[in-house]
């Protein structure tokens, strides 16, 4: 399963439609917190998630999720990209690092390099 983190419903919306559109399973949640407290976390084979969000931002989640040892591959999404952002988030154990609006084609990259396959 994959889960979506983002406080924006149109693009966790969108982002769920190409998720849906590649055959994936998926839960989505409007808060990082949302997921934490969710019974499907430790279902997840995938994250994707929001870095600016109210309460616990993106980067504090996989940083958290490091520290807890929770090693679940994580995509880091953003409308505002920044190295600063970019180095935290890789650091922290993401595998990709998006900013938005991104294309099918980049989502299902990211994916594979997850090593996860269709219909997961």
């Amino acid at each position: 399963m994959i889960s979506i983190i983002d406080d924006d419903v149109c693009a966790r919306g969108a982002t769920e439609a190409i998720i849906r559109s590649l055959g994936y399973s998926l839960a989505t949640y409007e808060s990082a917190e949302d997921f934490l407290g969710s019974e499907n976390m430790n279902d997840t084979s995938c994250l994707i998630t929001d870095v600016h969000m109210p309460g616990l931002s993106g980067v504090e989640l996989c940083q958290r999720l490091q520290a807890d040892g929770f090693a679940v591959p994580t995509i880091v999404v953003t409308g505002h990209p920044d190295e600063t952002t970019r180095t935290q988030v890789l650091a922290a154990g993401a595998v990709a690092f998006l900013s938005k609006p991104f294309g099918k084609q980049v989502l299902l990259n990211c994916l594979k390099a997850a090593n996860l396959h269709h219909g997961v």
